[in-house]
């Protein structure tokens, strides 16, 4: 729905279907329940996931049409697509391979152009929209240093290559489409810190002699055109995490001149050993589940952290009393404490106030996409589930 805000929204790839045909079922089985709940009397906006396989059905358009008339009939729009899951998200083991094609691959690519292509179709008029996708790759893909630097300038070759299209496309449509990059742990861009550097070091410095070629921009309006672009996926959840979700990000957000493509709703889970750990660990078992990675960050008492690849990994590891711990599972956002487990629902709550006093978006899309792997004690009926969240997240807007 849009409010004075942004855009309120949530993202589908929590509903399965990997084909176009299996994941439009699944909509038009939910979204009517859902819009009843949270906004009754005004279009509901949808974030929605398209797989490879769902992108290449819905671009014909015999398809397109079949889906807008669907949209309008039923009151809803489309604001923004999540193409971070190239395909499998649902299979039964995701882990890494979230990450494959990564930004070295032309089918990485392509893919993200078809999806800007679908998504100018569906916005709304006068609306921008943004595109997400992964960090460019996962760290742990790299061999080594060499490795890792080249395979740096590629994934970021591709980034331009998809800048030019944007950049080309606005000339053309007039309208702005923006790729929000995700920064996620153990990506190449795995913190804000990262997304920062990388943007600075990395994108600006390459993306300029390019713009000069392609479009005789000077250096202030190829950097001003970067950064209509290639915008930020702020998931929250991710940079509480990393324990980054503070003022900083908003200082450097203002000194860089970074734009924010969306802000992803979202609570990380939240560990502070008091006691004897043991106890607390074999609780924390049922979350260490097969599909999904849950990596870990570890706060000691004396200010250092300690990251590891997965949940199962740091609880073999174990902890000590005075550790807190931040896990990569995207929890039920309307809940501060599960048993005795916290959230980072506080670090959501701040970014959520700074969005209420000065807009850094105009995309709010909450992203709970676990509910399907959650403990059997977390997990209530779906519509149950995603309503909720939005309405948690109208209550802190004030929206009625």
């Amino acid at each position: 729905m849009k409010t004075k805000f942004g855009h309120l929204t949530y993202c589908s790839n929590i509903h399965v279907g990997e084909s176009w045909e299996d994941h439009f079922l699944e909509l038009k089985t939910y979204l009517p329940q859902i819009k009843k709940e949270v906004s009754p009397n005004i279009p509901l906006a949808i974030g929605l996931r398209l797989s490879h396989e769902a992108s290449l059905t819905l671009i014909q358009k015999d398809k397109l049409l079949e889906w807008k008339e669907w949209l309008t009939k039923e009151s809803m729009y489309v604001i923004s697509i999540n193409g971070f899951p190239y395909g499998g998200f649902h299979s039964d083991i995701v882990k890494e391979n979230v990450y494959h094609p990564d930004w070295s691959t032309r089918e990485r690519y392509e893919y993200t152009k078809r999806l800007f292509e679908i998504l100018h179709e569906l916005l709304p008029k006068g609306e921008e929209g943004g595109v997400s996708t992964p960090p460019l790759s996962y760290l742990y893909f790299e061999t080594n240093k060499i490795d890792l630097k080249s395979n740096v300038e590629t994934y970021t070759e591709n980034i331009i290559k998809t800048l030019v299209d944007l950049i080309r496309f606005n000339k053309e449509s007039n309208r702005v489409l923006h790729l929000d990059i995700e920064p996620e742990p153990d990506g190449i861009i795995g913190t804000f810190a990262d997304w920062i550097r990388w943007y600075e070091i990395e994108l600006l410095p390459r993306a300029l002699p390019i713009l000069y070629r392609e479009f005789g921009f000077e250096k202030d309006v190829a950097i001003q055109n970067t950064k209509e672009h290639i915008r930020l996926c702020l998931d929250v959840c991710h940079l509480a995490v990393t324990n980054e979700v503070n003022d900083v990000i908003l200082s450097e957000l203002n000194r860089t001149g970074i734009k924010v493509g969306r802000i992803q709703v979202s609570s990380a889970l939240k560990i502070k050993f008091t006691g004897s750990p043991e106890p607390i660990l074999n609780a924390l078992k049922p979350f260490d589940e097969k599909k999904y990675l849950h990596q870990v960050v570890s706060l000691n008492k004396d200010g250092t952290m300690i990251s590891y690849r997965d949940l199962g990994d740091a609880i073999n590891a174990g902890a000590k009393p005075g550790e807190e711990w931040r896990i990569h599972f995207h929890v039920p956002i309307f809940l501060e404490k599960y048993d005795r487990f916290l959230s980072t629902q506080e670090e959501l709550i701040f970014m959520l106030g700074e969005q209420k006093k000065a807009p850094l978006t105009n995309i709010l899309e909450v992203e709970t996409y676990t509910w399907n792997v959650l403990p059997k004690f977390l997990q209530i009926s779906l519509v149950s589930s995603i309503s909720r969240e939005i309405n948690w997240v109208k209550s802190i807007f004030g929206i009625t």
